[in-house]
């Protein structure tokens, strides 16, 4: 499925059985809500807080799908075509980005990092 199918799929779907697109403030607040429970699946995932059992049956790819399809809603209802935007955007950060990472010290180091990140500076 391509990006502008996956729009026109979300848009369809919302226009048959959603009655009608959550105006766009309700949209932000709900994307905010869908982003924190992805947080909390990361965080008991790969962080250190474990899981309660009302979590058993919660799983990552969903959550990730629940932020993407409420961006798409966005995107559809402020008439945003996001093929076009991520196109862009990628042309964008290679432009600002394309020696800046490769010269990141941070990114050259082993992960575990020392306690005090001043000691790799030398300071």
């Amino acid at each position: 499925m391509t990006i502008d199918q996956a729009q026109q799929q979300v848009d369809q779907w919302i226009k048959t059985y959603g009655v009608r697109y959550f105006g766009e403030l309700t949209n932000m607040a709900i994307l905010t809500e869908e982003v924190g429970e992805l947080a909390r699946v990361i965080v008991r995932t790969y962080g250190e807080q474990s899981f309660k059992k009302s979590d058993e049956d919660v799983q990552l790819a969903d959550e990730i799908a629940d932020i993407l399809w409420v961006l798409i809603c966005i995107a559809n209802q402020t008439g945003v075509n996001l093929t076009e935007a991520f196109e862009k955007n990628i042309l964008k950060k290679t432009e600002r980005d394309k020696i800046r990472h490769l010269e990141n010290y941070k990114l050259q180091i082993p992960k575990s990092l020392p306690k005090n990140p001043d000691k790799l500076r030398g300071t």
